[in-house]
């Protein structure tokens, strides 16, 4: 049977905005086929069932877990839920995708990865920086050797205001540590920080100099009802191994009008990502480079094999489980972006540089119990 036929039985755990996206998406995918929805919100779960045509609902996640025929379960819940949850789905024989961060500290992160390992299940972060057109031409360019030896990036994301809730969106729970642990950092810069790990091999941080800032005005009626306890702009500087650095900027709100987008540089070349642009220098003349990022994608999608397996976070999840394409290291990727972010607050904190063993040995588990 060919391998894109195969069917891929999936339970959803969560069905608030994140658990209703991802349920969008897989509804686009081949092979998908959700059939089961778990929610503490009975009434919300089963409208969300049957807009989808779904009949198994559960308000117990453990009871969704110990159907077994169900190949993979997809965390759609808050920061600090998703290492209970991973945990236990992986340890009833799930393999699991996982929203983004990962978790609310690096120590619960750091739990998962272990055990998928213990289990010898797939574990999967959404990262969906990893497959944009610009991060796969990124990819293709240093795979091929045309940047020489890359030794810095670049990590920036910006919002002039756009903050969940208090800005006008989503829910309060995302702007608060008990539930969500960090705010821009652990919301948005997880893309970011993650691609440009992606492309530079995954370094393991040594040591980060950090500092956060919550200092844009906000509405004082939404303030007083949002319990807002998180950073709205994150910054770092990253001493990583093989003598790389990463320079890190995240905002949810700044008085600015645009950030540069990230960026990328080589011994023989440098990448912009957004807009992309490639930068080398040929003797005496520097050169500035466009791309044409459709008929990449086209001959990705009708020359080379399996371009649907890169379209999307959960396109790809689908593929990985069909056997068709080795999963991306999404959790590896995801686990170092903890450590990073982690200690940017800790340094912060602190007050000075830390290293990766300050965070190993103080990170605090966040894990909300379930």
């Amino acid at each position: 049977m060919d391998a894109s036929a195969k069917e891929i039985r999936i339970g959803i755990i969560g069905v608030g905005q994140i658990g209703k996206s991802h349920l969008r998406n897989y509804q686009e995918i081949n092979g998908a086929a959700i059939v089961a929805l778990a929610d503490i919100n009975q009434s919300e779960a089963d409208r969300v069932g049957a807009d989808y045509g779904i009949d198994s609902i559960y308000t117990d996640y453990r009871a969704l877990l110990a159907r077994d025929d169900i190949d993979a379960v997809d965390v759609c819940l808050h920061n600090n839920l998703h290492m209970p949850v991973t945990v236990a789905a992986l340890r009833a024989g799930k393999d699991v995708y996982c929203e983004k961060p990962m978790a609310g500290a690096y120590i619960d992160a750091a739990k998962m990865v272990e055990v998928a390992g213990e289990t010898g299940r797939k574990l999967s972060i959404q990262i969906s920086s990893l497959f944009s057109e610009e991060t796969k031409a990124a990819a293709y360019l240093i795979e091929a050797g045309h940047l020489g030896n890359v030794y810095h990036g670049r990590s920036t994301g910006f919002r002039r205001r756009g903050r969940p809730f208090v800005d006008g969106y989503g829910s309060a729970t995302f702007v608060q540590k008990v539930n969500a642990s960090g705010g821009a950092l652990y919301d948005m810069g997880v893309y970011h920080i993650a691609r440009m790990l992606y492309l530079m091999g995954n370094p393991r941080m040594e040591r980060v100099s950090g500092k956060t800032y919550q200092q844009t005005a906000i509405d004082p009626k939404r303030l007083a009802v949002s319990g807002y306890d998180v950073e709205e702009l994150g910054l770092g500087f990253v001493h990583m191994e093989g003598d790389k650095t990463l320079d890190i900027i995240e905002s949810w709100a700044v008085h600015m009008d645009q950030f540069e987008g990230s960026s990328i540089f080589g011994s023989d070349a440098g990448i912009r990502l957004e807009p992309f642009g490639l930068f080398r220098s040929v003797g005496d003349l520097d050169l500035n480079a466009t791309a044409d990022m459709g008929g990449f994608s086209w001959r990705l999608h009708n020359v080379r094999a399996n371009g649907d397996a890169y379209d999307s976070p959960q396109h790809h999840w689908i593929a990985a489980l069909q056997g068709r394409v080795p999963l991306l290291p999404t959790a590896e990727l995801a686990l170092n972006t903890m450590l990073i972010s982690e200690g940017i607050y800790l340094s912060n904190m602190l007050g000075r540089e830390v290293t990766a063993a300050d965070v190993d040995q103080l990170s605090v588990s966040t894990s909300l119990d379930v």
